[in-house]
């Protein structure tokens, strides 16, 4: 049999046991899938497979072989002067030669560039390693605690946690994307001698990779591949209020009356955790909301959405238990029980063991949602907080679970995913109208279920604070649109004190410029562990008049945003072009703008420099080359391509608009300030 094979859509490759198959996928894209002996159909992956209007253009000699899509080519070679031949691949930007990529092997004699490390049981532990390159910058990797933007150096875990999203595509300044399309648990090193990706248990390697002259370009042809993020119901651009948590419905209607007493714009507002009889029942305690319909007409009433949250988790002492224990709908474990988490939920004296349901199967997909029909969506409710889905193991052991859809060291890391399509394809199969799946964890393709991620249970201190920009930027460029934080941080903050009272205005100053803006946390003082939870006060008049006063001025300046932001948001659905960006995404040219990771522009026309440092009065900004950009609060006009120092009292953080652009950033009814304009002037203005 020859080395190479011409396919319809690609390439074979056969060497020895080894099988390669390389497929158009996509424009400018290509998918590579190797395994021994032969290439599997099953495929939990994230693919969508675009249509092509041209195929690929494919030569093959004897020891080489070209396959070219678009602006991507792959040379495969076979040097068989080597002690232990093995066919490498090199990846080409088609249009300027360059090289993005090649493979290289962990060891000159064996192991090679591809590792199958065989369990006897069809699986193997698999190895991809890639060249490195010194010069190289890598970006994205889902959402990360690690507090850098550029990945170059860093060993990451592929696997989901609190606060840790695992999203394992990356974008090189080299002009390429990549996305590992093995949900695996796993790991991979972009080390300095070398890139590794490794899935703990697997049948096949399998990625896929893009060339693209932008980085725009790199993440349009990545939303084909997986999905477009569909675009953002008109509600949710507004401001979500949020606690740990209302325990009733009275005392939840009474956040939302006080909201409208002030005329303070308010959008969403959350029914939270433990709002259940029991995990799994999947309806309101009728001690605690005795009439939901009638709260959800009110709220509607006020121009308020209510957002419910709903944990994947099943108690022992839910109702329903039974139907999914005997009906095979609960998470199964190679070893033990099906339990993986301890809560003290209602009904509890202590924590006890709990499971989760799994939504890779599709029984377990049509009967949850037939209860959040029934128990929710009934009462006029649409909109979902997907808590603790990633799944949150206790112990952290992933790897022990069994799915519907294989064995979790295989395919455990498309939970959060499969968690959004039981929703999603659940309202779309009632004719209910798009809606927010808000998630604490994701992987690729969970944009196009309308999932929103926010980054999970984080301490509220300024560390925290520095570190979500970096964490925000990095899951816009792998596939994530729609994201945020709790304003404020989640663990801790006392509202009573002026030091956390700072913390809280810096960080609504930069949450107002995130594509979701949503206050959440659970303050001092605590008051209790498990279901009887109910944390500090957490409204925006919870924090002093004069906090108040900034806070309320920035939810009126979002409020005024919300053209623009469903401007940018219809970009994202349309184009893949996160709102929320790296000044490199749109300045790729100037070279000082892949080096920033403490500012971000928000569409085309807002630069943001958020002030991540207590007392902190000023700022270095780096405007980038390209163009003009103008002060928004003093109207002073600079030329970019350089550092300015800038101003920022605690009214405000620097904010630049590019190229003239006007935007209401200061209120319609108020004259704006002058160039010379001085706190004071300004306050009034933002009042």
């Amino acid at each position: 049999m020859p080395l190479f094979q011409r396919l319809d859509d690609g390439l074979e490759i056969r060497h020895r046991h080894e099988v390669i198959r390389i497929q158009s996928w996509g424009r400018d894209s290509l998918r590579v899938r190797a395994a021994l002996h032969t290439i599997s159909p099953d495929d939990h992956g994230a693919l969508d497979h675009p249509p092509l209007a041209d195929g690929p253009t494919v030569e093959v000699g004897v020891d080489r072989a070209e396959i070219t899509q678009g602006r991507i080519r792959v040379v495969a070679t076979l040097d068989r002067s080597e002690a232990n031949p093995e066919v490498l691949l090199a990846f080409v930007d088609a249009v300027t030669g360059r090289e993005l990529l090649r493979e290289q092997r962990e060891h000159f004699w064996s192991p090679g560039a591809r590792v199958y490390l065989g369990n006897r049981a069809g699986a193997y532990e698999l190895h991809q390693q890639f060249a490195s390159y010194d010069d190289e910058l890598l970006f994205g990797m889902g959402q990360r605690t690690h507090g850098r933007l550029n990945l170059k150096g860093l060993a990451l875990d592929l696997v989901q946690r609190n606060g840790e999203v695992n999203i394992p595509f990356v974008l090189s300044n080299r002009g390429y994307g990549l996305l590992w399309n093995l949900p695996a648990v796993g790991r991979v090193e972009f080390a300095v001698n070398g890139t590794r990706w490794q899935a703990e248990q697997g049948r096949q390697i399998d990625y896929w990779i893009t060339a693209g002259a932008t980085p725009a370009d790199i993440l349009a042809s990545y939303a084909d591949a997986t999905g477009h993020v569909p675009e953002l119901p008109s509600w949710a651009s507004g401001f979500w209020q949020s606690k740990l948590r209302y325990r009733t419905q009275a005392e939840l209607l009474d956040v939302a009356r006080e909201f409208a007493r002030r005329e303070l714009p308010l959008s969403v507002i959350v029914s939270d955790y433990f709002h259940w009889t029991a995990m799994g029942d999947y309806r309101f305690d009728p001690e605690e909301w005795p009439d939901p319909t009638a709260m959800v007409d009110e709220l509607r009433e006020l121009g308020v959405e209510l957002m419910v949250s709903v944990w994947p988790t099943v108690s022992p002492l839910s109702e329903n238990y039974a139907d999914y224990r005997d009906r095979g709908l609960l998470v199964a474990s190679d070893q033990g029980i099906e339990a993986h988490q301890s809560v003290r939920d209602k009904g509890m004296a202590e924590p006890m063991a709990v499971s989760f349901y799994d939504p890779t199967n599709p029984e377990t997909r049509e009967y949850v949602w037939d209860l959040i029909r029934r128990n929710y969506v009934s009462h006029g409710i649409g909109i979902w907080w997907l808590d603790a889905s990633e799944p949150e193991l206790n112990p952290s052991h992933p790897s022990n679970l069994s799915l519907f859809a294989g064995p979790g060291a295989q395919v455990v890391n498309i939970y959060p995913r499969d968690n959004a399509r039981l929703f999603a394809e659940g309202m779309a199969a009632d004719g209910l109208a798009p809606t927010v799946l808000f998630s604490r964890s994701a992987w690729a393709g969970s944009q196009k279920y309308g999932t929103a991620v926010w980054s999970g249970d984080i301490p509220a201190t300024w560390e925290s604070l520095a570190i979500q920009v970096r964490a925000g930027l990095n899951i816009a460029l792998s596939g994530i649109p729609w994201w945020t934080t709790d304003i404020g941080g989640f663990h801790g903050g006392d509202a009573s004190d002026p030091r956390y009272r700072e913390l809280v205005i810096r960080w609504f100053q930069f949450g107002v410029f995130c594509p979701i803006f949503r206050l959440h946390g659970d303050r001092e003082p605590r008051n209790s562990n498990g279901y009887a939870a109910s944390g500090g006060p957490n409204e925006p008049w919870s924090f002093g008049d004069e906090a108040y006063e900034i806070i309320a001025g920035i939810i009126r300046l979002r409020e005024r945003l919300r053209p623009y932001v469903h401007e940018q948001m219809e970009l994202a659905a349309r184009t893949g072009l996160p709102p929320m960006r790296p000044l490199f995404v749109d300045f790729p040219s100037d070279e000082a703008a892949w080096s920033i990771e403490d500012q971000f522009m928000f569409g085309p026309d807002i630069l943001v420099a958020p002030v991540l440092a207590p007392g902190q009065t000023s700022r270095a900004v780096y405007l980038p080359a390209g163009g003009t950009w103008t002060d928004a609060w003093t109207g002073e006009t600079l030329t970019g391509g350089q550092i300015v120092m800038v101003d920022a009292p605690l009214e405000r953080i620097p904010v630049f608009t590019f190229e003239g652009a006007v935007l209401p950033l200061l209120p319609a009814e108020r004259p704006e300030p002058a160039v010379s304009a001085t706190t004071d002037e300004f306050d009034q203005a933002l009042r």
